[in-house]
């Protein structure tokens, strides 16, 4: 019913199986006014679209008329077709006559795909004590939507709407609650009064205690939003579909919709945009037309704004840039600056699901680039990982750091009062913004050499690799520093290391490192033992395949310098790694489909390393720690444990004899 094709952040491109077609996600909802509707939205992008089916139900002509041809009929549009339930209503006018059983019901008469229980929209920053009732409320119909559904065996997908107003606990348990009644899309409900009044933080704090608590293998929708500007930020939080009926109420108050915010035509010299309303129309043009022209072809330019932002969202899902594109459209408003750095407090979420290695490189755009989730991936990696007796630390020049350092490295200070530094047992290391400190056998690695930041630092960057350096040196006995770096982070430094320091290349030490940081600590010397060959890129120079002798272990992927195992190299492996790290498990059905080499879906795997993420090479292995074949890691771990359907492992080959 729903899969994942690429994914960033939390943020999926993904395909949404309905009876009326495919949806490709991330996707906008228009809502459609079966009265009032003029503009034909699929012409304009649209592959969904939402409409109200308690305002169907209480008008008889449009009821008749729904009943007898159906809903895709009676709204002229083919595609899938989304209802709500009359919640809106109940939120305004307070009451709605019909009861929840009758529109689940009605949805599936009209020929609804997906329909929605009459859920109870609770405002944000009520009283607790209404939260809580309208909660349990929403609960209860939710569970009877569900039962309704399998009695009737209804055939349309059922929404059920997160609610719990403002109060994190509340949206956790209304989550956790409704994930247990296995709905089919879950929308999170309630929260246009906080995009109207720009409360985006508390947006943030409502998105991700209901997300955490979700399921992560069904659509997520976030209702009511539909502005351009904050698509991004919704979707990194794991937003699939929007809906609003933003592009035709903008559009009658003479408003233009954009990424950078809302323009109001009378003080538009230019037009805003190059779609084709704006390519063709100047502002006075449009000022001079009758009002409902001037409102079509302003709801026309609203659309096109729209979809191309989502086009351009899925795009860096596609090439791992998502997080560039939030952190640049969030300064569109301060208060959307807040939300992206509110985005801070669900760092270590976020790395759960962000990819290993993705297509683009790292782009540093300021101080919010330090909370995303490669840098906490890096930092806890160096944190974990066995240390030497001393530390070396040099200043950044060009990247790849290694390829440019030889010979004699300069002047070195001494931190602390240790004079006895060992360099034969140090761990040589880079200062680098944003990763802190970057060791340099294992610096050509994604994303620490496929990463730019501004050779102007700020403060803010600065003041962050400080403190983790200082944290992180308190691991060694001893510490020298080169003289720019004690520029760099303004150490008070007065002795001086006397010793002529050099850093010595070593190819087979490289690649040892490599393996400790990507498969775990121990994996470079159980991989990497016999009579060691490594052959190099002619034109580059780059590493390309590690042998035994004549016998391939991995070879190095020129993207971004990880190691792709060979059959060789997944036996050692496999060897040498404590079960059940780097592996996937997968039950007896699927054991003779991974010995031929056969991709492995997610129904078939009844465990796995909770540290996998996607892009990563991993064993697969049954239930008695069998190796039957490795290959990449499509899904995270999270996901693989939640998905039912769906590819997760791309085999690369199977041990069948």
């Amino acid at each position: 019913m729903f899969e994942i094709k690429a994914k960033d952040m939390r943020g999926r491109v993904g395909v949404l199986k309905t009876k009326h077609g495919n949806v490709k996600t991330p996707a906008l909802m228009p809502v459609i006014h079966p009265r009032k509707q003029v503009i034909d939205v699929k012409k304009y992008g649209a592959d969904i679209v939402i409409t109200n089916a308690y305002l169907i139900y209480k008008d008889d002509d449009l009821k008749q008329k729904a009943v007898e041809e159906g809903l895709h009929k009676l709204i002229n549009f083919d595609g899938p077709v989304m209802t709500d339930s009359g919640s809106f209503q109940l939120s305004v006018y307070g009451d709605v006559d019909i009861t929840n059983k009758e529109v689940i019901e009605f949805q599936e008469l009209i020929g609804t795909d997906i329909g929605t229980s009459l859920d109870i929209p609770t405002a944000p920053f009520v009283e607790r004590e209404k939260a809580e009732s309208d909660l349990e409320i929403t609960l209860e119909r939710a569970k009877e939507a569900v039962e309704f559904k399998k009695e009737q065996n209804i055939e349309m997908l059922l929404n059920s709407v997160v609610q719990g107003s403002t109060f994190m606990d509340l949206r956790q348990k209304c989550a956790s609650e409704l994930s247990k009644l296995d709905a089919d899309l879950y929308p999170i409900g309630a929260v246009v009064p906080l995009m109207e009044s720009y409360h985006y933080k508390e947006l943030v704090d409502v998105v991700m205690n209901s997300m955490m608590n979700l399921p992560d293998n069904t659509a997520r929708h976030l209702m009511g939003a539909g502005h351009p500007m904050i698509f991004a930020l919704a979707v990194a939080m794991g937003c699939d579909l929007f809906d609003s009926a933003a592009y035709i109420l903008y559009a009658e108050d003479d408003r233009l919709l954009s990424t950078r915010g809302t323009f109001k035509l009378e003080n538009l010299q230019e037009m805003p945009c190059s779609c084709e309303v704006c390519s063709k129309y100047t502002p006075d043009d449009l000022r001079a037309m009758p009002k409902e022209q001037r409102r079509d072809l302003i709801a026309q330019h609203n659309l096109y704004v729209s979809f191309a932002e989502l086009r351009l969202i899925r795009q860096a899902i596609y090439e791992g840039s998502l997080m560039e594109l939030v952190e640049e459209r969030c300064r569109a408003h301060p208060a959307l600056l807040d939300a992206v750095r509110q985005l801070a407090n669900y760092t270590e979420d976020f790395e759960k699901y962000d990819p290993r290695s993705k297509k683009s490189a790292f782009f540093y755009t300021g101080p919010e680039s330090l909370n995303r989730s490669e840098v906490l991936r890096h930092q806890q990696k160096l944190i974990d990982m066995p240390k030497k007796r001393d530390l070396v630390v040099l200043p950044p020049t060009r990247k790849p750091y290694s390829k440019f350092f030889s010979g004699k490295l300069g002047e070195f200070f001494i931190c602390g009062d240790n004079n006895e530094i060992d360099l034969d047992n140090a761990d040589f290391m880079v200062l680098d913004v944003p990763f802190g400190l970057i060791p340099l056998d294992i610096d050509e690695l994604y994303p620490l050499s496929q990463s730019a930041a501004p050779k102007i630092r700020d403060s803010e960057s600065v003041e962050f690799i400080r403190d983790f350096f200082e944290d992180f040196a308190k691991n060694y006995d001893g510490v020298i520093v080169q003289k720019r770096v004690a520029d760099i982070l303004n150490l008070d430094l007065e002795n001086k290391f006397e010793d002529e320091v050099i850093y010595a290349k070593d190819d087979v030490k490289k690649v040892k490192a490599i393996a400790d940081y990507q498969f775990g600590w121990g994996a470079g010397e159980a991989l990497f033992k016999g009579n060691i060959k490594i052959e190099k890129s002619k034109k580059t120079g780059k590493i390309r395949h590690i042998y035994d002798g004549k016998t391939l272990i991995v070879n190095m992927r020129a993207s971004d310098s990880y190691l792709v195992l060979s059959k060789e190299g997944a036996r050692r492996l496999h060897k040498a790694m404590p079960y059940p790290q780097n592996r996937v498990v997968v039950n007896e059905d699927s054991e003779p489909f991974a010995l031929d080499g056969k991709s492995i879906f997610s129904k078939f795997v009844i465990e796995c390393d909770e540290n996998i993420r996607s892009n990563d090479e991993v064993l697969i292995v049954n239930r008695d720690d069998k190796l039957l074949a490795y290959g990449k890691s499509l899904l995270s771990a999270v996901e693989i444990n939640n998905f039912q359907t769906g590819q997760a492992i791309k085999t690369r080959k199977g041990f069948k004899k």
